[in-house]
């Protein structure tokens, strides 16, 4: 595993960099296409890798313990070969999962205690099980476990939490180190930001993942609920204090306008059900802003989904079949759908890092904002 930073933009904090693993490489910036239980919903791996032209993908530990379970997985050889991506995978430790189920949980110093959403069985996770079910997953990236905060939450609460959450990074480094990759390819572990929207907890908590010297750095507990303002101001503070050298991951972030302003913070790889979400839904992204495919405006426009096009969702099919299909919930309108967002999202990824490149980023990030704002 290795990474190289290789040019910061002149006008910006933007960066364009490398990931080296032993499933490929990866140009920073990046988008994740979110894989939660092994699949990217309605999405071939051919067109992921293919057609979308996706170099990573994220998985969740939370949801490929429960199914279809760890022994499954390692019977399988590893995630990879259980569900044939063959290039870099990155798992979600499972704690903004755990957030998610708060009525369901309980927090402790050791871990904790959940019931699953699928049956309502109880189970447990600690800082060493986490790292141990990623063991076995095999992910080429694994995140430490931490506790992310929700928003609103009180000083007090996310003091607590950050000092939580640190402790368990201690354990989840010791247990890292002390247990090797069950196949034959090395892993890289992530610690977590946490913090809340509070500055001089952030600036701690910054610190004190910065000083463990991991792989790379990810932020989480953000795009949780607080005002796009807190997210940028948080991401720009932190990105101060993380190490130049190693890559930095903002989580569950966001809009393609979320992307780009926090490229120009530093941030080097996202991810977001936000594009297959949508997709389902009939919302697409295009360079000129969104569309609501549902609309009566689109029944009979036999242009392409984005003029510019992206992928073959954009050049074979036109947003009065995408239109029919979807109002006629066909399955294919997900596929289509999908295909067309995360398409979107990775073009806009990869044009902004050429634009970094060559120091043409924030002229250009500042016209494209004022395009995607639009609704079409």
């Amino acid at each position: 595993m290795k990474y190289t930073l290789l040019h910061t933009d002149k006008n910006s904090s933007a960066r364009a960099g490398l990931i080296e693993t032993a499933h490929g490489n990866i140009e920073t910036p990046i988008f994740m296409p979110v894989g939660t239980a092994g699949t990217v919903k309605a999405v071939h791996q051919r067109e992921l890798k293919n057609d979308i032209e996706a170099q990573i993908i994220l998985g969740n530990t939370y949801h490929l313990y429960l199914r279809p379970g760890i022994k499954t997985i390692e019977d399988a050889g590893g995630l990879h070969k259980f569900n044939g991506w063959h290039q870099p995978i990155l798992t979600d430790s499972g704690g903004y999962q755990i957030f998610s189920l708060a009525n369901q949980r309980k927090l402790s110093e050791d871990g904790a205690t959940f019931k699953s959403h699928i049956d309502g069985s109880k189970h447990f996770f600690s800082p060493e099980s986490v790292i141990d079910i990623q063991r076995s997953i095999g992910a080429d990236i694994i995140m430490a476990f931490d506790e992310c905060t929700p928003y609103p939450c009180d000083l007090n609460y996310a003091q607590n939490s950050i000092n939580l959450t640190h402790r368990w990074l201690d354990r989840c480094i010791d247990q890292f180190n002390k247990t090797e990759s069950k196949y034959d390819y090395p892993q890289a572990l992530f610690p977590i930001v946490q913090g809340s929207v509070y500055k001089d907890l952030r600036v701690k908590s910054a610190e004190y993942i910065a000083s463990k010297n991991c792989f790379g750095n990810a932020i989480g507990g953000l795009s949780v609920g607080e005002p796009a303002e807190e997210m940028y101001a948080m991401t720009d503070l932190v990105t101060t204090i993380l190490p130049k050298d190693k890559p930095r991951y903002l989580m569950g972030v966001g809009t393609p306008i979320n992307l780009l302003e926090c490229i120009s913070l530093g941030i080097d790889m996202f991810d977001c059900v936000m594009p297959t979400r949508n997709a389902r839904h009939g919302l697409l992204f295009t360079q000129n802003g969104i569309i609501n495919i549902r609309n009566e405006k689109w029944k009979n426009d036999f242009s392409a989904l984005d003029e510019n096009g992206t992928t073959f969702a954009d050049k074979d099919y036109t947003k009065a079949y995408l239109r029919h299909l979807i109002v006629c919930n066909e399955l294919l309108a997900s596929q289509i759908a999908s295909i067309h967002n995360l398409g979107f999202y990775l073009w806009l990824i990869k044009e902004a890092r050429k634009r970094i490149l060559e120091d043409t980023f924030v002229d250009w990030k500042n016209t494209m904002v004022k395009k995607l704002a639009q609704r079409l």
